[in-house]
């Protein structure tokens, strides 16, 4: 069954399009699991504390970059390889290419390394299509003051790391397109489930 990744800045509505690629899966009666980088397994969630919290130590770029391809690691092995061997869909809140950007575009660690790194956390399970919510980081940066929640570590970082990082994703977008879909996240939440079911249905893994 197909791995979907879904990719974006914060606050570029990957939740909503999976809510609605739930809804619609539901109706379909598609067996399907829903998860998320960092966390999806036990071990990741408590990674995925250590890496978003804002009190405590800081972990350098490098620590970072070795926490969310622990967690991956786990991740593929106790959840998304067992989903797929299962013959469930697969979406994910983030994976693979959120190191690319964040820790490459965001905190400048080399493609090379982060490849390597990859290849090694995943052992070859990679998304059949990457879903990029493509967001300008002004709009980003209100939606998280609209919720009116407690930033984490990452959406408190300044407005060129968030930059870099969009640029990063685009980047990645455009040297793979036949493994992404980009999809612009000002669209209305329906508009962008109708452009994504389109696909899915042209790559045939939809009737």
């Amino acid at each position: 069954m197909p791995f979907l990744a879904f990719e974006g800045l914060d606050g570029s509505g990957k939740s909503t399009l999976i809510n609605g690629l739930k809804h619609e899966f539901e109706q379909r009666r598609i067996q399907f699991v829903i998860t998320r980088e960092p966390g999806g397994t036990v071990l990741g969630d408590e990674i995925r504390q250590m890496l978003l919290r804002v009190k405590g130590e800081a972990p350098v770029p490098r620590s970072e970059a070795l926490l969310y391809q622990a967690g991956r690691a786990q991740h593929v092995e106790k959840l998304i390889r067992p989903a797929l061997a299962d013959k469930k869909w697969v979406l994910s809140d983030r994976f693979d290419a959120s190191s690319v950007a964040f820790q490459g575009g965001g905190r400048d660690i080399s493609r090379a390394q982060l490849d390597w790194l990859n290849d090694f956390s995943t052992a070859g399970v990679k998304p059949d299509l990457n879903v990029l919510l493509d967001l300008p980081v002004d709009e980003s940066l209100k939606r998280l003051a609209r919720r009116g929640e407690e930033t984490d570590r990452f959406e408190r970082e300044a407005r060129d790391f968030h930059e870099r990082v969009r640029k990063a994703y685009l980047d990645l977008a455009a040297t793979t397109p036949s493994k992404w879909l980009v999809l612009q996240s000002n669209e209305p939440p329906s508009v962008l489930l109708k452009k994504l079911m389109e696909t899915l249905k042209e790559k045939t893994w939809l009737a």
